[in-house]
């Protein structure tokens, strides 16, 4: 009987060595699929897909600390896209100074108050003058925040007679604001001004 009853504490140990060992397994399992399915999450919530052409293209989101210069330097360049490109026509130069202003504080509005008040919009449209600008280059400096920057373009000043080339450099800062239809990037340029803004070249047509 001594040994029968030795023959179930044998069986119940190694009944209860491999409960908790398998136990052990499962919880172990259970911690590998958990995060298994949030990586699985985590990998789908940053893939983005948009259409191109008809066709489903697959982007992936990163944090905007990665984009960060990349936004700020598009940022500008559209600004400054919209304040010089001109056309002599007054309902063109509204819509392209709303789009503008839109990206810039009161410095912006300033410089745009002032041109208006010396007639130089009147002076585009009654000599039929158009206006464009090409960003050379625009350096940044992510050390300090607002971030400072300064630009430098080209303004060409299309004529009936010639084509005007001029040499424009500009500077300012640039703080974080919310996302909006009329600001994408979500970024407002602050104390915004002209630094150089002098004629390089002339091509005088025939």
């Amino acid at each position: 009987m001594f040994t029968q009853f030795k023959n179930i504490d044998t069986a119940f140990s190694h009944i209860k060595r491999f409960s908790i060992g398998f136990l052990l397994c499962c919880t172990v399992l259970s911690g590998l699929v958990l995060w298994k399915s949030f990586s699985w999450v985590r990998e789908s919530q940053g893939k983005i897909y948009i259409l191109a052409g008809g066709k489903a293209v697959e982007v992936f989101a990163s944090d905007r600390k990665d984009n960060v210069a990349v936004e700020l330097r598009d940022h500008i360049k559209m600004f400054h896209y919209w304040f010089f490109t001109l056309d002599p026509d007054e309902k063109v130069i509204r819509a392209n100074m709303a789009k503008a202003l839109d990206l810039v504080d009161e410095s912006g509005r300033k410089a745009y108050e002032n041109l208006k008040e010396r007639g130089f919009y009147n002076n585009l449209i009654s000599a039929n003058i158009s206006q464009e600008i090409t960003v050379d280059s625009i350096q940044l400096n992510l050390d300090v925040y607002p971030f400072l920057f300064r630009c430098y373009a080209t303004q060409k000043l299309i004529r009936s007679s010639s084509t005007v080339f001029r040499k424009l450099v500009t500077q300012g800062q640039v703080r974080n604001v919310s996302r909006s239809d009329n600001n994408a990037h979500g970024f407002l340029i602050q104390r915004w001004e002209t630094v150089e803004n002098a004629d390089s070249t002339q091509v005088v047509r025939p």
